[in-house]
């Protein structure tokens, strides 16, 4: 009899999200429901730890806060694996809203000051105010939970906007390239997305369901390309004395590779608003 609870209990608890990806559910593990969903989210563990070591002479010169845009995308791929995992709704909440402080923090640290809405004078502000929308939307997503990952694309597809706006005044051939190779990696990713969302019957009857774990892959170097081409711009705008340049690890030779940022003058260091 307790066995039967605990198995009811279970069940309950592994598929109680109303979203269900296109792949095979414990196809290679009982214990797992979306295998390659869930292994592919490890990415995150990979590329998040590089991009803080990479970003951090740039984030000791500008602000430390830049440095929990990675830390949050650790607990990106940490709550994804455990959604995929047991297609659970706390878990499916969990990804979602670490997705939505992600792109909160990136507007707190990165949105161009010269955009700012004309009551905000400093950062400051307007990081508070981004604070009380992004506290608001995360009550808020509970409403209505499976229309969150289409709002969080459009935060995306805004922050792509303004990314585009600020390109118009570049002239630097690396940073043209970085942002041609960012929404190129986007488009891809979001692609994969929603082609694993509203053209699974297609997947399934070729029999490649796992579209959706390469969008993991994707969209987390799109965001270190990105966001690494933001910071360059922000570099460029707010610490111009260091000099910010372009360059890409592991051999800045190679075709490939993830970007950071080099400073090339002399840093200083001081406290900015």
């Amino acid at each position: 009899m307790e066995q039967k609870v605990c198995l009811r209990i279970w069940l309950h608890f592994y598929h109680s999200s109303e979203i269900d990806w296109c792949e095979d559910n414990y196809r290679h593990s009982e214990h797992v429901v979306e295998s390659f969903n869930t292994m592919s989210s490890f990415i995150f563990f990979i590329i998040s730890p590089i991009m803080l070591y990479l970003l951090h002479p740039y984030a000791k010169e500008r602000s430390l806060a830049i440095h929990l845009v990675w830390v949050m995308m650790i607990f990106v791929g940490l709550f994804s694996a455990y959604f995929h995992m047991t297609l659970s709704f706390v878990g499916q909440m969990l990804d979602e809203l670490s997705i939505l402080w992600v792109l909160a923090v990136g507007y707190a640290v990165w949105f161009p000051r010269r955009l700012f809405p004309s009551f905000i004078k400093d950062r400051s502000t307007f990081s508070k105010l981004v604070l009380v929308i992004t506290v608001i939307s995360s009550v808020s997503s509970f409403v209505k939970p499976t229309a969150n990952a289409y709002a969080l694309n459009c935060f995306g597809l805004h922050l792509l906007y303004t990314l585009i706006i600020e390109m118009k005044c570049c002239t630097d051939q690396k940073a043209l390239r970085l942002a041609k190779l960012s929404i190129a990696l986007w488009v891809l990713a979001i692609s994969c997305w929603l082609s694993d969302r509203f053209g699974c019957s297609f997947w399934q009857r070729i029999n490649f369901c796992y579209l959706h774990g390469f969008w993991h892959i994707l969209i987390v170097i799109a965001v270190a390309y990105g966001s690494t081409l933001i910071a360059y711009l922000d570099a460029s705008y707010e610490i111009p004395y260091s000099l910010p340049g372009l360059q890409y690890w592991p051999c800045d030779k190679w075709a490939v590779g993830l970007p950071h940022i080099v400073l090339k003058g002399n840093p200083k260091t001081e406290k900015r608003c």
